[in-house]
């Protein structure tokens, strides 16, 4: 798994200039068919405005880019949502952007000038993350041990996700994937070497500055 800039969630946000209402929606996707059907949705709900621009950025090496000008001039409003995203170096998104004509043209500076504006607008909204490969592990530990290791583990890169009492602790640690070796040789200074490390999965997680956001 590779790292990748994406957001967190979806972004709303909207725009007035001259009267025209620009409304931007951005949301992460899964694939090249969640934003098909992400701009199909945002499209019916906003059936009676003027246009419905999009753009989206796709796939490991940010291979598919699609965009959409819907009736505005050539160039104005597509192109400049997906500048936003390529500047950003996001991908896995997608941005539609409708707007309600308040009765003023903007001219074609005015119009690149908008669409870009409220693409940002949006992405802000729904939090630039840096999407990380972190691997979850269990290790089996003594009621003893369980304070220590928790106090060792605290305001670091690693979080303890979840804890199980039996006869021993069960601790799930969530490990960057590049810091596992680290993490291993930790707890084996901890533990005296006598807990089990058992890698569970690797997952992507939203992260800022390497820590994990809900």
């Amino acid at each position: 798994m590779k790292s990748y800039r994406t957001i967190h969630m979806e972004g709303i946000d909207t725009y007035i200039i001259n009267k025209s209402k620009f409304i931007a929606y951005a949301k992460p996707i899964n694939s090249e068919e969640e934003a098909i059907e992400y701009i199909s949705s945002i499209s019916k709900q906003n059936a009676d405005a003027t246009h419905n621009v999009y753009a989206y950025v796709f796939g490991e090496n940010s291979n598919i880019q699609r965009y959409s000008d819907n009736g505005e001039p050539s160039g104005t409003a597509g192109i400049p949502a997906l500048n936003v995203l390529k500047q950003e170096e996001l991908r896995n998104i997608c941005i539609v952007i409708t707007r309600y004509f308040g009765g003023s043209k903007l001219g074609t500076g005015g119009l690149i000038r908008a669409y870009g504006k409220t693409a940002k607008l949006a992405i802000n909204k729904g939090i630039i993350v840096e999407k990380s490969p972190f691997t979850s592990i269990n290790i089996n530990i003594t009621y003893s041990l369980l304070g220590k290791i928790e106090n060792s583990l605290q305001n670091t890169q690693f979080k303890i996700i979840d804890k199980q009492f039996t006869d021993q602790v069960t601790l799930t640690i969530l490990s960057p994937e590049s810091d596992l070796e680290f993490l291993h040789t930790t707890i084996d200074n901890l533990t005296g070497g006598s807990s089990n490390f058992v890698i569970i999965d690797t997952q992507l997680y939203s992260t800022i500055n390497k820590k994990i956001i809900e």
